[in-house]
């Protein structure tokens, strides 16, 4: 699979980044420049940079499907307190059984299930 290129926002655990990176995909943190972040400004700069947004905040799928209908692909990040030792696998796992279709999708990934809906 080819490597995909992500931008995380400060919501995302930094365990999913070091996978992704791992694995050898091209991340880009938002917490590693050290700034606080507005969802609007991290959305368009996923879809300027043509990266995949990678978020634990909920409030992307309203940005993604009502204020911006031209939308980089989203990865939103549902896992609880009990379950997120198993979090990072799961994306990473998702990520490569998805591949590219990610960057045309709002991709939700919780404990045991995935749901990829194409994006407007």
């Amino acid at each position: 699979m080819p490597s995909l290129r992500f931008l995380a926002d400060e919501s995302c655990d930094y365990l999913i980044v070091r996978s992704l990176r791992a694995a050898g995909h091209d991340v880009i943190a938002v917490v590693d420049e050290g700034e606080q972040s507005v969802d609007a400004a991290v959305i368009d700069q996923a879809y300027v940079d043509q990266r995949i947004l990678l978020t634990e905040d909920k409030d992307f799928g309203w940005h993604v499907f009502v204020a911006r209908p031209q939308s980089p692909g989203v990865i939103l990040v549902r896992f609880p307190a009990s379950m997120r030792i198993t979090m990072a696998e799961a994306v990473l796992t998702a990520v490569e059984t998805h591949g590219e279709r990610i960057g045309v999708s709002f991709l939700v990934i919780q404990p045991g299930h995935v749901r990829l809906q194409k994006l407007p």
